[in-house]
């Protein structure tokens, strides 16, 4: 569940269901999206950054591989500039707990904070003293309420949501040699990521694969019930030819079920890596492909944000990191090109 968590955020949603399902990735005010490739601070800035004594603090809602990895990609771009991280920290998905560590990195006075926000309310006013200190924000997939770009933050920064729905649709399409009837387990809540990427990989396979019909659909809101959804969608439709699963967790249900029943055929891709999920992948079982995000390019570009800001540089409010496919062929490289770590040893020794 936390692989999705870390995205999905309640205040997040802002009225994702009223956006077409074929549109790209949008920002969470409707803002057009830069990729993050285009966020650079030119080496010709290095001296005259160093020279400020900036610091910077680091204050997430969690800690897994996936924050370890923005993490570092903010941390090896703040040292490029001398840039000292003076604070990290983890909320443990506490709206309460992250106000007190806002509160508690403003003692060190740092120059940037770097942060997804648990709770738009709770958030907007957690945020506001550094705002008034001129501390300069970049908030990760999420937004305050009533904050707006320029004034009150440089930018956000999250997945190219859209591709990575995509390119779910597309690795699915592959494996099943791009004729075949398609399962879609969607996230059953109005949350602005997940909304996003489910609707993308629908969009895709209407309008790119006329051999694939999506024959069923079923939302999920707790993961617990992907097993039963899945036994459902079996019973109902039992030639399916692959199931999109909204991530990794309820993937683990889905599975489940394709084992139970004997299912050697049914093909699952899935959003966010999971060891289960991936070793099962490259066993060659029913999971064809993980689409995953590039974590360490989403700390490195909201780094490059804030010193930009610094810079009084303009910086676009809204920009995204690409996607990666994962699949067995790749599963090495995949994990280092999105957690900047070696995959899980049970993966190679297969």
């Amino acid at each position: 569940m936390k692989q999705l968590i870390r995205h999905i955020l309640s205040g997040a949603a802002l009225a994702l269901a009223t956006l077409p399902v074929s549109a790209q990735t949008v920002g969470p005010q409707g803002e057009t999206a830069t990729l993050s490739s285009a966020i650079v601070v030119a080496d010709e800035n290095i001296e005259a950054v160093r020279a400020g004594g900036h610091t910077a603090a680091l204050l997430w809602h969690d800690q897994s591989d996936f924050v370890n990895a923005v993490t570092a990609g903010a941390t090896d771009e703040f040292t490029r500039f001398g840039i000292e991280v003076v604070a990290t920290t983890s909320a443990g998905f506490d709206a309460a707990k992250q106000r007190s560590d806002i509160e508690t990195a403003l003692v060190k006075k740092p120059s940037i904070i770097l942060s997804l926000p648990l709770d738009p309310v709770t958030s907007a006013a957690a945020f506001q003293e550094a705002k008034a200190e001129g501390v300069k924000l970049v908030f990760l997939s999420n937004l305050p309420s009533g904050y707006k770009h320029p004034d009150d933050y440089a930018a956000i920064v999250t997945d190219d949501l859209f591709q990575m729905g995509k390119q779910a649709a597309d690795a699915l399409a592959a494996a099943m040699g791009g004729k075949g009837t398609v399962g879609w387990v969607f996230h059953d809540a109005a949350y602005y990521v997940t909304n996003q990427r489910d609707n993308a990989f629908k969009t895709t396979i209407e309008n790119d694969y006329p051999d694939i019909s999506i024959v069923a659909e079923q939302g999920i809101s707790d993961p617990a019930r992907a097993e039963d959804i899945a036994n459902a969608m079996l019973l109902r439709n039992p030639d399916l030819g692959g199931i999109y699963v909204t991530w990794a967790g309820p993937a683990e249900g889905v599975l489940a079920a394709l084992r139970a029943n004997g299912n050697k055929t049914t093909k699952i891709v899935t959003l966010d890596l999971s060891e289960p999920i991936a070793l099962d992948m490259v066993r060659g079982g029913n999971v064809a492909a993980i689409v995953a995000d590039e974590a360490y390019e989403l700390g490195r570009a909201m780094a490059a944000a804030a010193i930009l800001d610094l810079l009084d540089q303009d910086v676009p409010p809204f920009v995204v990191a690409p996607a990666v496919t994962v699949t067995a062929d790749n599963v090495a490289e995949g994990w280092m090109q999105s957690l900047h770590i070696e995959a899980p040893k049970s993966l190679s020794a297969q």
